[in-house]
């Protein structure tokens, strides 16, 4: 009886996941995770968007440069899975 009950009790946490697989995405004849192009489109469009700054000249005047190009790389990511993959 208290077994069946931690039994149930451990698998509560985890009722709410749908049994549909992993995230993956058909590139070039493999399966890949949404996550990983996700991060890959996130990386280049934070690279797009510094070549931009330094072209515009707003590169010099951003004062901790590393932690902002990482928040772009996460935001354009995030963007990009929302959009794209719907998660």
């Amino acid at each position: 009886m208290v077994r069946a009950a931690l039994a149930i009790g451990s698998t509560l946490g985890v009722s709410g996941c749908a049994p549909l697989g992993a995230p993956t995405v058909a590139m070039f004849g493999a399966y890949f995770p949404s996550w990983l192009a996700s991060a890959l489109v996130g990386i280049l469009g934070a690279v797009l968007v510094r070549l931009v700054f330094i072209r515009a000249g707003i590169d010099d005047a951003i004062p901790v440069r590393l932690p902002v190009y990482v928040c772009i790389a996460f935001g354009i990511g995030f963007l990009f899975s929302h959009l794209g993959f719907g998660r």
